[in-house]
């Protein structure tokens, strides 16, 4: 009898998860009682993966908080495979407090799971535990004859022909790992220095300084940086986040009331960007009323019809408009229907003349202007996207406490229903994100601009920074921040254009950012000998994959028949392996396609017989 068919998934965390709950979602109708066996590698543990692995921090949170996190699939997400309902998380929570769940987790981790609310923002540790006991799950939902099979180790090269049997190289383990299928679900990537960090660290070391390139917070190595001593840090997002609070937090310091009491082993944080300001709050209430029919701009037609064009598309000139228009959309048919006191004309009149303007046009804002007589309850992405843009402070002190007020400003609203506005654009985004997926590698900007508003930190850390900037933990550098190198001194020296003619120097500089999703400078031997064996690369170093069913293509763009890949470094990335509770899920469209097209492939395999050795 031959042995049964396989699948290699490389990457265990929650996107390697999310396959095996969909192969097992799907194996009833698609493959029956057939054999079949799923090889599951990756060095960390099965469900959280390295960037969700318990043993981090517990000072390190989600940016999402409990009800808003789901791993399973509802009627929103447009699927071909079946709909397997579960829990969110803080519904999890409270089958763990009632004894209905038994997770496997730390008597730490049990307090936090017992304490949660479904407003908290849990700790990572935490959705480690729901990660885990969904991987169990999944487990446990797999057919008899479907056995899994974990490697914790690191696959270093995937080999075989088109036609046959695919070899899996992994690193403690002589003979290759044979698959009928591969499915890369490795995550975020290790990237090699590019040469600008590769400079900046060449002349940290000529001068005994510290420079910590792009990486996971989590994994940098925070004691280089000195108690009292200043440091310089390039990035204001999600890492700045996690770096302050380990720096701070981690280091002994509290917060009460408002305050901060340092520990005194803090470093003395400098922080600016490219926008000078940190990424904007959660939205700190829930959706109530009437929802705008979406998407209402970009949909199936208008992505053939860009599709179809020749070329390469152009993201701000093709794309962007209607992103803007789709917005715009969102944030109107709110501000009409539950803030209607602040508009001037009649819904369904502003309704259909929108929807008939062209992105962009003057006949658009003219409406806008008619239609909505405050220009603060107007939308205006430019000015959310660079909010000093053009502002110039005197001093580094005046920078401080504008900055302060700008924070505390955008904590309010964002706490306040009354701008329930914000949140339809919050939700207009997770449509144009889903809608976008089918276009491939749109560049970065989108991808950055979408975190920067609806994926920052919990309030929680914004008031705590506020109280670092109040204490002079953290200094703010303002916007356009450059970093320099001064041979003669042996000093970073930063500057930004928000206070002109200021500069910080410090010894140490700390790239706050993750590496880009790039396979041109990835550290991972497993995607570049993918990439150098002839796979699709696209000019920002995306993996290109086949938008129907994530199969890999080749230069030629054919898709390869026994190779999958999903995640943030391929050209379907999209905002995350889990998402909000009916919200459409494009990550779970993508799992149940890709686990829909590898069960019918090694089912016609199978049944032919050809199972290639």
């Amino acid at each position: 009898m031959s042995s049964a068919p396989s699948i290699v998934v490389i990457g265990g965390g929650p996107r390697g998860t999310g396959v095996i709950e969909r192969i097992a979602a799907n194996a009833e109708e698609l493959y029956g009682d057939h054999r079949l066996d799923i090889h599951l590698v990756d060095p960390y543990p099965a469900g959280g993966g390295r960037i969700w692995r318990p043993d981090q921090s517990p000072l390190l949170w989600m940016n999402s908080m409990a009800e808003d996190v789901t791993m399973f699939t509802d009627e929103t997400v447009d699927l071909d495979g079946p709909v397997v309902a579960g829990p969110a998380l803080d519904s999890w929570a409270e089958d763990v407090r009632a004894g209905r769940v038994v997770p496997s987790a730390d008597p730490d981790v049990l307090a936090e799971i017992h304490g949660l609310a479904g407003t908290d923002f849990p700790s990572r540790r935490l959705q480690s535990a729901y990660l885990r006991w969904t991987y169990d799950r999944a487990l446990a939902a797999l057919p008899p004859g479907i056995t899994v099979h974990e490697h914790r180790t690191t696959a270093l090269a995937v080999g075989g022909p088109r036609g046959g049997r695919q070899h899996v190289r992994l690193q403690d383990r002589a003979e290759p790992l044979p698959a009928d299928l591969v499915v890369l679900t490795v995550g975020h990537l290790d990237a090699e220095e590019e040469p600008e960090q590769q400079r900046l660290s060449a002349f940290a070391r000529r001068h005994g300084l510290v420079h910590l390139p792009p990486d996971f917070t989590a994994d940098s190595d925070l004691d280089a940086l000195r108690p009292g001593d200043p440091v310089i840090v390039r990035g204001f997002g999600l890492a700045f986040i996690d770096l302050m609070v380990l720096l701070t937090e981690g280091r002994g310091g509290r917060h009460e009331n408002g305050v901060y009491l340092p520990s005194g082993r803090e470093p003395v944080l400098y922080v600016g960007s490219r926008r000078g300001v940190p990424y904007h709050a959660k939205i700190g209430y829930g959706w109530t009323g009437e929802r705008p029919a979406a998407p209402a701009h970009l949909d199936e037609k208008w992505a053939d019809e860009l599709l179809g064009r020749p070329g390469p598309l152009d993201f701000r000139r093709d794309v962007w408009p209607a992103v803007a228009k789709e917005l715009g959309h969102a944030h109107y048919h709110r501000l009409f229907t539950a803030h209607p006191e602040r508009t001037a004309l009649a819904h369904e009149v502003f309704a259909e003349k929108y929807a008939a303007a062209d992105p962009g046009s003057p006949e658009l804002a003219g409406l806008i202007a008619e239609a909505v007589p405050d220009p603060a309850d107007r939308l205006d992405l430019d000015a959310l996207d660079r909010p000093l843009e053009g502002v110039r402070h005197a001093s580094p002190e005046a920078l401080q406490e504008a900055l302060r007020d700008y924070i505390t400003a955008d904590l309010t609203r964002r706490h306040d229903p009354a701008h329930s506005e914000d949140l339809a654009v919050f939700v207009g985004l997770l449509t144009a994100y889903a809608q976008l997926v089918r276009l491939g590698d749109i560049g970065g900007w989108w991808h950055g601009f979408f975190s920067y508003l609806a994926s920052g930190p919990p309030g929680p850390r914004l008031r705590q920074l506020l109280a670092l900037s109040r204490a002079g933990v953290v200094r703010f550098l303002g916007a356009d921040l450059t970093v320099e190198t001064d041979e003669e001194h042996g000093l970073f020296r930063a500057t930004g254009a928000t206070v002109p003619g200021a500069h910080t120097e410090a010894r140490a500089l700390v790239e706050a950012r993750l590496p880009d999703p790039s396979l041109r400078h990835t550290a991972s031997p497993l995607l570049r000998a993918l990439r150098d064996e002839g796979a699709a690369v696209t000019d920002t170093g995306l993996l290109s994959v086949d938008p129907r069913d994530s199969r890999v293509l080749d230069r030629a763009g054919r898709p390869h028949p026994r190779r999958f890949a999903l995640g943030p470094f391929t050209t379907a990335r999209n905002s995350g392996a889990f998402t909000r509770p009916r919200t459409g899920g494009p990550a779970f469209r993508q799992n149940d396609a890709a686990a829909r097209a590898a069960l019918t492939f090694l089912r016609d395999l199978s049944c032919r017989g050809r199972l290639a050795s």
